[in-house]
């Protein structure tokens, strides 16, 4: 049997992966297998300067954590070796880093995550993975929101090219 001490401990640990969870804006839950130990470096790396927190941690452990805050539906994803990535404040930014690696890696796989206060299935994962970045989709709606504007534009001006002068500067003219 455990002795106290290393009860106190696990107790600690699941405690604080469930605190992490609480206040994670999302999580990814991936299947740690077969990376190498360089590829595992530059995978932290990004992960760290993005700022998520990455962490191999037993499954049991993982478990008693999702309990904790109600994301016990993850529990039947919990078989053989697994890592976890949390992100407080981007909530795309893990499932696109892990993507990566699990599209180069074919035994890293992505298993399934968390956001918003839900669990989510591996294919809702890889759609947040694909979502383009913030700066892209800023563009995008820009560039939504001009295009009528400069059609507008545009039409004015080829009806003062066809008619010449406009009447509001012929009027300022006389």
């Amino acid at each position: 049997m455990a002795s106290e001490k290393i009860l106190e401990q696990k107790k600690a640990l699941v405690d604080g992966l469930a605190d992490k969870f609480g206040r994670a804006v999302s999580g990814v839950l991936v299947k740690y297998q077969g990376i190498t130990v360089d590829e595992d470096t530059q995978m932290r790396k990004e992960l760290r300067e993005a700022g998520v927190e990455y962490s191999v941690v037993k499954n049991t452990l993982i478990g008693f954590a999702c309990d904790k805050v109600g994301y016990g539906e993850m529990k039947q994803y919990l078989e053989g070796m697994n890592a976890i990535a949390v992100s407080y404040d981007d909530p795309i930014a893990p499932a696109k880093i892990l993507k990566k690696y699990a599209d180069k890696i074919e035994t890293f796989e992505l298993r399934a995550g968390f956001i918003d206060g839900a669990v989510v299935d591996v294919k809702t994962v890889q759609e947040l993975a694909d979502i383009p970045p913030k700066e892209v989709l800023i563009g995008r709606f820009l560039g939504s929101i001009t295009g009528p504007i400069r059609g507008l534009a545009v039409g004015l001006q080829a009806i003062v090219d066809k008619n010449g002068e406009a009447p509001a500067a012929e009027a300022a003219a006389e």
